[in-house]
């Protein structure tokens, strides 16, 4: 959980009421009608053996879109991360990634800790990509007093900013030059392939290994995906093991996942969209800085009634996250469809007005 997700259940309370738009994140999504439906008709068998249908098909189906050889399903993108982390690297090596980025800033170490992996972050640049010097420059020399740099972890979107493919072949380039494999954190993969207007396989083919995130703007209700080599999926699988998270009847999450992929990827560019509308709003009200990238509004409030806005918004039924002070971050997501949004830019209108 990031600062941005945080105060998960004080939004809900405010007010008395149920939300109508939640803003926190794009992970607050609920299954629809056609997503339970494909829950509930789910072939399952036990996916420890290797025999459910469900999650084999989900496995097959993004290594083939993803251009990969093999494919792992988890229960989260904290774990799928992790595993893929842990199979490139051996203790006493480090992954070089931007201090910034989720597996370094909100992950808990789980490198370090579980695996004794360093991580050493770098400089993020404005436009979220990690510059080719910089990478080269974080490379440690072969010296037995030093971590033996093994791993490039890159993320895209970072902050919503989906970072262009130059950008994002230029860093793994620098680490490749290195001797480093690279890793895409691709939590929101399929919104910068949708803002970037490329393929799956041009981002995913940048890299060795990618972790795909299904509960986030595709509105699974759990579930991610790594993919990469077969050899190394395969250490990725008892590292999985390992941290406890190897599934049973994991089809009734993996079904939700092929549905989403199916049903929910295409329709992401409606969330960038309302995102902007939002944004719009708010520069129009001149009530703070604002910006904007894929489905994210980042607003700081210029008089820094944070908590305030929070409780009136709530009262109007729209839940925003954040802290006390600085910027609020709201996510647009396909259960925030254009009336959560208008009541959202009302609710801003009154309070700002």
């Amino acid at each position: 959980m990031s600062q941005y997700e945080g105060l998960a259940g004080a939004g809900m309370q405010q007010g008395g009421s149920a939300a109508l738009c939640d803003l926190r994140s794009d992970t607050v999504t609920r299954p629809d009608a056609g997503m339970m439906r494909a829950i509930q008709a789910a072939e399952l068998g036990d996916d420890v053996y290797g025999e459910d249908p469900a999650v084999n098909r989900l496995e097959a189906t993004l290594a083939e879109r993803l251009g990969k050889e093999a494919a792992l399903f988890l229960p989260t993108g904290t774990m799928s991360n992790l595993v893929g982390l842990l199979a490139h690297c051996q203790r006493g090596e480090e992954i070089i990634t931007g201090t910034g980025y989720h597996v370094y800033a909100y992950e808990a170490a789980g490198a370090s800790v579980l695996g004794g992996i360093s991580l050493c972050p770098v400089l993020v640049r404005d436009d979220g990509a990690l510059a080719p010097a910089v990478i080269a420059g974080a490379v440690k020399e072969d010296d037995s007093h030093l971590a033996v740099s093994r791993l490039l972890s890159l993320e895209n979107t970072h902050n919503g900013l989906a970072v262009p493919l130059a950008e994002m072949a230029a860093a793994a380039e620098a680490g490749r030059a290195a001797g480093l494999a690279v890793h895409l954190d691709g939590a929101r993969f399929f919104n910068a392939i949708t803002a970037l207007g490329c393929s799956e396989a041009d981002l995913a083919g940048l890299t060795d290994t990618v972790s795909i995130c299904l509960s986030k703007g595709l509105g699974a209700p759990a579930g991610s995906v790594l993919a990469g080599p077969a050899d190394l999926i395969a250490r990725a699988r008892r590292w999985r093991k390992m941290l406890g998270g190897g599934m049973r009847q994991a089809g009734v999450l993996a079904a939700a996942g092929l549905y989403a992929l199916e049903h929910n990827a295409a329709r992401l560019a409606e969330d960038h969209a309302r995102a902007a509308e939002l944004a719009g709003v708010l520069r129009g009200l001149g009530a703070g800085e604002v910006s904007q990238a894929t489905n994210m509004v980042f607003f700081t409030p210029g008089d820094g009634r944070n908590d305030d806005l929070r409780a009136h918004l709530a009262s109007e039924g729209v839940v925003i996250g954040g802290g006390s002070s600085g910027a609020i971050r709201m996510v647009l997501h396909k259960d925030a469809d254009g009336n959560g949004l208008g009541r959202a830019v009302k609710g801003l209108k009154s309070f700002y007005g």
